[in-house]
């Protein structure tokens, strides 16, 4: 119902009740006045409901845009939806092409594989047909009889030739690997030969004449006690003619003490105040020997950028031995070793170099630090900044830990072949088996102990204890003991490491 009719109601309603009024008895207004009067009050209704009947139209007319907005981004959203459906859709079409085509291309050439076969049956099928009408003209057998046997005969000869196969590809692969370590080894060998000097613990010294004993001596043997003090050595005047010995565990103090005996010799004024200046004087002079030493003997292996203290303590190693083999040349010969195996191998020679030159750096100062050689050199190179690789190869080259990098294995290597080279070391073999028994004897000797192993060259010894004798606690206390008394009766490079171990099982058979 539209607006002018709900009007018109409304006039129609307000002349009825001024029709009802003047009918009633208000009879001082005349007609004209109470058509007038209705007609006014009529038109001021109509304009209230015309504006009435607009606001309803406003407020219908926003609800209707609202709804009609709110149905506007519906359909937006659906497009969107539908938009990104069909670019999915367009994603999986193409992913489906190109399987298609992968599928179509594998088809054909599984058709042509297919159709190869069936040309080798086909020819291995006029082989077998050959083969069988010769052994029915041959055998004179049935035709049932001869394909029996044929397929037996196959079937063994399969059998035996697939086992020969594969025996002879695991011969093939194993020799291979032999040959090539072989070869790699073998040629860093040839490549490199290195002549070692042995040294021992004492130096003999010449001396003009016998008169010079008693100078050396000193007056109530002054000038043989200054000497030794300064110089930490022992000096040995014997009835040898012509020669005074010096003796001294540390090969840098003996050779201080040769170079200041030389010096007082040929100055020929030895007094406790000149035996100090010498022995400073040489002191200061072997400082810069043992740098020249560690610097020529880096050039020499080829590595460069050393720390001035990884310098100097290399050149100390001049000075030291092991079984009579000279460290310093040792590390230049593991150093050249390694380097050309990692080149064979592909790998960073001059890396391989740095490790297998800095590896036995932990000798030159195992007296200052606690532990093995190997822990105190990688300490020493982590904290002069080396690389990882060059740590752990020092810490590893013994076995010590689980090697994580190729340069550890390849040092090792090197090591083996440089200490087991005929001329390299004096240590005999019946000397090596002695100080294991010697270690493997004194460990027994324990209560609780049911036996013992000397391992890693002597390096370890592990220990089974009765786990009935022994307990946790007990275990422990064993193993430092064991560790002392190893430390006060036995001879011994480096250090041993201790492991005592027990073990304790049930065991119950069900019947």
């Amino acid at each position: 119902m539209g607006p002018e009719v709900y009007v018109a109601a409304v006039v129609a309603l307000i002349i009825g009740y001024f029709i009802d009024r003047i009918r009633l008895g208000a009879g001082y207004r005349t007609s004209d006045q109470l058509v007038e009067d209705a007609r006014r009050e009529s038109e001021s209704i109509k304009k209230n409901a015309e504006l009435e009947a607009k606001e309803e139209l406003l407020k219908r007319r926003e609800h209707l845009e609202t709804e009609l907005n709110g149905q506007r981004n519906e359909i937006r959203n659906q497009e969107r939806k539908i938009d990104k459906r069909e670019s999915l859709i367009e994603g999986i079409k193409d992913d489906v092409e190109k399987r298609e085509r992968m599928v179509e291309t594998m088809q054909s050439r599984l058709n042509e594989r297919l159709k190869s076969a069936e040309r080798r049956e086909t020819e291995l099928g006029k082989l077998l047909k050959q083969e069988q009408e010769e052994l029915y003209k041959i055998s004179g057998l049935k035709k049932e009889e001869a394909a029996s046997r044929l397929i037996d005969r196959l079937k063994t000869e399969l059998r035996n030739e697939t086992g020969e196969v594969i025996m002879k590809h695991e011969a093939e692969i194993k020799e291979k690997c032999d040959r090539t370590a072989r070869e790699v080894i073998g040629m860093a060998v040839q490549r490199y030969a290195s002549a070692h000097t042995s040294e021992t613990t004492v130096a003999s010294i010449d001396i003009p004449s016998d008169e010079m004993k008693g100078r050396i001596i000193g007056r109530e043997g002054r000038n043989i006690r200054a000497f030794e003090k300064m110089t930490g050595v022992d000096v040995i005047v014997d009835d040898t003619p012509g020669v005074v010995i010096i003796s001294a565990f540390d090969n840098v103090r003996r050779e201080i003490g040769k170079m200041a005996l030389q010096k007082l010799i040929q100055d020929g004024r030895i007094h406790p105040t000149r035996i100090e200046e010498i022995v400073i004087e040489c002191q200061k002079e072997m400082e810069d020997r043992i740098i020249k030493f560690g610097q020529e003997a880096a050039q020499e292996a080829g590595v460069f950028g050393l720390h001035d203290k990884l310098i100097q303590l290399m050149g100390r190693m001049n000075f030291r031995v092991s079984y009579s083999q000279n460290v310093l040349r040792h590390s230049i010969e593991v150093a050249h070793l390694t380097g050309m195996m990692a080149e064979q191998l592909g790998l960073d020679g001059d890396l391989a170099r740095r490790c297998g030159f800095t590896h036995d750096i932990g000798k030159a100062a195992d007296h200052e630090m606690e532990g093995g050689h190997p822990a105190i050199g990688a300490e020493l190179l982590k904290r002069y900044n080396e690389g990882e690789e060059v740590v752990h190869s020092a810490a590893g080259h013994h076995d010590d830990i689980r090697p994580e990098y190729i340069y550890t294995v390849l040092v090792a290597a090197a090591d083996a072949i440089s200490a087991a080279r005929p001329g390299a070391r004096r240590e005999t073999l019946e000397k090596y088996v002695k100080r294991l028994e010697e270690l493997e004897a004194l460990v027994c000797g324990f209560p609780g102990v049911e036996q013992c192993y000397a391992v890693q060259a002597g390096r370890e010894v592990r220990v089974i204890v009765d786990p009935r004798e022994v307990n946790d606690r007990q275990a422990a206390s064993l193993s430092r003991d064991i560790a002392k008394a190893v430390e006060q009766n036995l001879t011994y490079p480096g250090e041993v490491k201790v492991a005592v171990m027990r073990e304790t099982r049930s065991i119950e058979y069900a019947r």
